[in-house]
């Protein structure tokens, strides 16, 4: 789009300000409204940041601006806030890219996986919680009436909230993502709302603008739209289940093989991509699942419910909900990331794993269809099956000794992701919670 016709189709859209749209090293939605008559200075110079005023883009005070540089292709409207357009852009700093913006190095990933003629297709499942936060101060569903035990696909709790998710999908549907279902999931006031595979970079952007979405239409509600990974310590945490699959650049599926022998569809490419999401599991945690609250979710057990939905298990199965990587035909499905993800970050980590095991030709083993929860940590151990890491010092620490990411994604990024996250790790230890007052305060 040139900045003529951009100009156009922001009077024919009586748009009057346009979000110049980036995310934090946390994948949080960051911006400037910029008037409608100087969108051409973002597709161009682009809108200045302090960058050292943003978590993780490894600037100081004295350092150059950084600078949001808009792709034109993707302009939108802001359905939800009449008189806005949105366009997402890439950070730069002194005309160069910039190596702490997820988003380019998500691009660098994907431009690695062009020069073999691969596209790679993604479809995320973000779910997420609809709160209120009583007079209190303590948070509960949105829906009073949301409280069954077993409340996954519950016909009253998806229609008690309706009003929230028809906005939701109809803004969504507004700017061309097409939303094909829309559930109640397994934890009281949970839902998930699902649409269309793309490529990867086009699937990122639309769950930053999906988080944008939902944040704001529940807060015009009254509610709350949470995208933390385990709000409640008994139910369901959400998760953000991928869905990935290499394409050629005709559109053709690579990953899907009717002839496989093990009968789960899947090509020999990606059996080897599995291989390198199995290998480099323990730091992928830390890309995928990037919060302390992440491993409340990723624990070793069920939820109230009896349902099983994250996994604790470096495993793989046909459709197995107890393993990290999940194979509906033709797809990997991995199960590890939760909504708290940056979107870009985590699919980068994901493509640099595949394409290293493509690389090396490493065998994922054989399938294991079997309930993992049935069996004792002993026998697991005898097949070889590992266990996720069970704490953000864990997956932080296993991060740190697994030379590809620093490599691919860059030294510099990784080394601003653990610092973060180990800060974030102190904080939460210093943190004197409910639990340990009830219990330790007269206890001796």
């Amino acid at each position: 789009m040139t900045p003529e016709a951009a100009r156009q189709w922001l009077e024919r859209h009586a748009v009057k300000y346009v979000l110049a749209q980036f995310v934090d090293l946390h994948g949080v939605a960051k911006a400037k409204a910029v008037p409608a008559s100087h969108l051409g200075d973002v597709l161009t110079d682009g809108a200045g940041f302090a960058g050292f005023a943003v978590w993780g883009l490894g600037q100081g005070p004295h350092e150059a601006d950084y600078m949001a540089v808009g792709d034109p292709t993707t302009l939108t409207l802001v359905p939800w806030q009449p008189g806005y357009a949105r366009i997402v852009c890439n950070g730069y700093v002194n005309r160069k890219p910039w190596p702490f913006d997820t988003r380019w190095v998500l691009q660098r990933q994907l431009a690695r996986l062009a020069e073999q003629g691969w596209v790679l297709n993604t479809g995320l499942e973000p779910e997420f919680m609809l709160l209120v936060r009583g007079a209190d101060g303590r948070f509960g569903t949105a829906d009073a009436s949301d409280t069954l035990d077993k409340p996954c696909y519950d016909y009253k709790g998806l229609s008690r909230s309706r009003q929230f998710l028809e906005r939701l999908v109809e803004s969504l549907q507004a700017v061309g993502i097409d939303v094909y279902q829309v559930d109640h999931e397994d934890a009281n006031g949970q839902f998930e709302v699902n649409f269309t595979y793309a490529d990867a970079l086009t699937t990122a952007d639309r769950i930053i603008f999906f988080r944008m979405a939902a944040g704001e239409i529940a807060r015009d509600l009254g509610c709350i739209c949470s995208f933390m990974p385990k709000p409640m310590s008994h139910r369901t945490g959400s998760g953000m289940h991928m869905h990935m699959s290499l394409a050629d650049r005709q559109g053709r599926n690579l990953f899907d093989d009717p002839a496989d022998r093990r009968g789960l569809g899947l090509s020999t490419l990606a059996y080897y991509f599995l291989g390198g999401l199995l290998a480099h599991a323990p730091a992928l945690a830390a890309l995928c699942a990037p919060t302390v609250n992440s491993y409340k979710r990723l624990v070793v057990g069920r939820s109230f419910s009896g349902a099983t939905w994250a996994p604790a298990y470096i495993s793989y199965g046909a459709n197995n909900r107890t393993t990290m990587v999940r194979v509906p035909a033709g797809r990997l499905e991995l199960r590890l990331t939760d909504s708290s993800a940056n979107p870009y970050l985590a699919t980068a980590a994901v493509a640099a794993a595949g394409l290293d095991g493509i690389q090396r030709q490493l065998e994922p083993g054989e399938p294991h269809n079997f309930d993992h929860y049935q069996l004792s940590a002993e026998e697991l151990a005898g097949l070889g099956i590992r266990v996720l890491p069970q704490s953000l010092h864990e997956a932080l620490a296993a991060l740190e000794q697994d030379e590809l990411f620093a490599r691919e994604l860059g030294a510099e990024l990784i080394a601003e992701f653990i610092r973060l996250k180990r800060m974030e790790w102190v904080e939460y230890h210093r943190h004197v919670s409910d639990w340990e007052v009830a219990r330790y305060l007269e206890f001796f």
